[in-house]
């Protein structure tokens, strides 16, 4: 991989273990445009990376990913993002990286992951997180559809029942509630993470990789067929709420730092 090519990834190798971070720390993480591209390629070309075996995703400071970054939203609305097909194409990449990725991917949840970063945590192999971790798809808050990948793994790990309840409301779970409802793999405190992540990592990479990676590609194949049903409609759909006056009236309460007074237009 020519590291070179990123500005908002960092990466770091250990053994046959390659570690990336969102490294946007003072916007705990939170995805622009400029991040959402580098998301769109990176598991694509980790998958063909000769050096590693495992992944291990992470968040640079406080936060994993604290979801969209609300300027680059805030662009939307005067004009200056481009159309929405084109995010809507990052975004299938990035979930298709993840999940056609042939390397087990872990999640290493330092900090709260909300929107896209609880969806690309989720979607990962192995989800292993703080336990003061919150994780949210505050996607209707904004007076968006959970688009970028909510709907599609929320119910697959914790059922219809609770995760309509995470979906349509946008409230939190904590990652310890999280792991007891099988939402996440593992909470643990988190000063013992990192020394955690690392042992998992580095075992799984000692593993028979051939028999790790077919396997993962076998389970995977729900997952993918789900993929070109519910997340292509998950997309269209989030799309078509960009422009509702609700999005925009969400958008412009958090600009404005008060209540959003939504009237379902």
């Amino acid at each position: 991989m020519n590291f070179k090519n990123y500005e908002l990834l960092t990466f770091e190798r250990n053994d046959r273990v390659l570690t990336i971070t969102m490294n946007r720390p003072e916007l705990l993480n939170a995805v622009s445009h400029a991040l959402h591209e580098e998301m769109a390629r990176v598991f694509f070309e980790a998958a063909d990376d000769p050096d590693s075996n495992v992944i291990v995703l992470t968040g640079a400071g406080k936060a994993f990913s604290a979801g969209g970054d609300f300027e680059w939203l805030g662009d939307q609305l005067k004009g200056k993002r481009a159309p929405f097909v084109n995010d809507a194409k990052s975004m299938r990449r990035i979930v298709m990286g993840i999940l056609d990725c042939p390397k087990p991917i872990i999640a290493k949840v330092n900090g709260d992951a909300f929107g896209f970063g609880a969806s690309v945590a989720l979607l990962s192999d192995i989800v292993i997180a703080a336990d003061h971790a919150r994780f949210a798809d505050p996607h209707v808050r904004l007076g968006l559809v959970a688009g970028d990948g909510g709907a599609l793994i929320w119910p697959q790990l914790i059922g219809f029942a609770k995760a309509k309840h995470y979906l349509l409301t946008g409230d939190a779970i904590g990652a310890i509630e999280a792991e007891r409802c099988n939402l996440i793999t593992f909470a643990k405190p988190a000063e013992e993470l990192d020394a955690f992540v690392d042992k998992y990592a580095a075992k799984m990479a000692r593993g028979a990789q051939s028999a790790i990676r077919y396997t993962k590609s076998v389970t995977n194949i729900a997952l993918r067929q789900l993929f070109s049903s519910v997340f292509e409609a998950g997309v269209a759909y989030e799309g078509l709420t960009t422009y509702t006056a609700d999005h925009r009236e969400a958008i412009e309460a958090v600009i404005e730092k008060r209540k959003p007074n939504f009237t379902g237009n």
